[in-house]
């Protein structure tokens, strides 16, 4: 069966052009949505990919229609293929039922996994030369925010066993019960 898919970014915008292409390519069926394309969780999208099966043909009219993102499109292209669901795109002239709209579409994919290789090989170099200089990443620990006497002063508080531990947080400046557990109550045991 071919399913048609349509999509518009606005309530404001129109899918005729897209859905009378769709008609054109005799689809059974079409689903049409009215919002971005960057959220997976699209209501007509998610109802074509339940009622889709195993030799069906989902046609769109431009790829972007399925995603914004190459990696959004990538992601869902490989959910239909592991389905048995092929695509068509009419504006761009990829079908996966065919052996070179199958290579079309693999060499779009391979381009964008190299993209997201060097992306992450640009990030691991800047976080090698960061630390590199003495800087590190990540959240501050919670104690860099307890000065020493306040650290000590909670030891002792907690030792004397006169207080509870919210008023000594309150009294020594911890935030989190967590922080306080971690270097007072624990330390005290070792």
């Amino acid at each position: 069966m071919k399913i048609g898919y349509s999509r518009v970014s606005r309530d404001t915008q129109t899918t005729a052009l897209q859905e009378d292409a769709l008609e054109k390519e005799h689809c059974e069926r079409i689903f049409t949505d009215k919002m971005s394309g960057k959220r997976f969780d699209r209501p007509e999208f998610l109802t074509m990919l339940e009622m889709a099966r195993s030799g069906d043909v989902i046609v769109v009219w431009r790829l972007d229609r399925l995603g914004r993102s190459l990696k959004q499109l990538i992601e869902t292209v490989t959910l239909l293929g592991e389905r048995g669901i092929e695509l068509r795109s009419l504006k761009e002239n990829i079908d996966t039922t065919t052996s070179t709209g199958k290579l079309m579409f693999h060499i779009i994919g391979a381009m964008a996994e190299f993209e997201r290789d060097v992306m992450r090989e640009r990030t691991q170099a800047g976080l090698d030369a960061a630390r590199a200089r003495g800087r590190h990443g990540g959240r501050p620990k919670a104690i860099q925010h307890i000065e020493p006497r306040n650290l000590a002063r909670a030891k002792e508080l907690y030792a004397a066993r006169q207080n509870t531990i919210a008023e000594i947080m309150h009294m020594t400046g911890f935030k989190s019960r967590n922080t306080f557990y971690k270097y007072v109550v624990n330390t005290e045991k070792s």
